[in-house]
């Protein structure tokens, strides 16, 4: 899995995922993705390029949804493909995670 972000403007983080989100990058990557996060107003995650998520990789995204809605801060998910939204609709997340289309 990659990460990669940009600063949309004073209030907006957009983070990229790409690749798969399973046990060994979940675990690899929760901190940075953590760290990207704190103390940001607006986090918009973008799935487009993400091909599997693994239960793993879906605790830490309702971690971080926890973490910005504890803040009354926006994270939002957008551009899920269909593999992943099979995954989100299966385990039920589909109606955890705040999600734009």
């Amino acid at each position: 899995m990659t990460i990669r972000s940009e600063q949309r403007d004073n209030n907006c983080f957009m983070i990229f995922l790409s690749g798969r989100l399973d046990t060994t990058s979940a675990s690899m990557y929760e901190g940075e993705l953590k760290r990207l996060v704190d103390g940001t107003t607006d986090v918009i995650l973008d799935l487009k390029d993400l091909t599997y998520i693994s239960s793993s990789g879906l605790h830490i995204l309702l971690q971080l949804q926890k973490i910005m809605n504890n803040g009354k801060r926006k994270f939002v998910i957008k551009n899920m493909g269909e593999a992943v939204r099979s995954i989100f609709e299966m385990t039920g997340f589909i109606n955890l995670i705040t999600q734009e289309e």
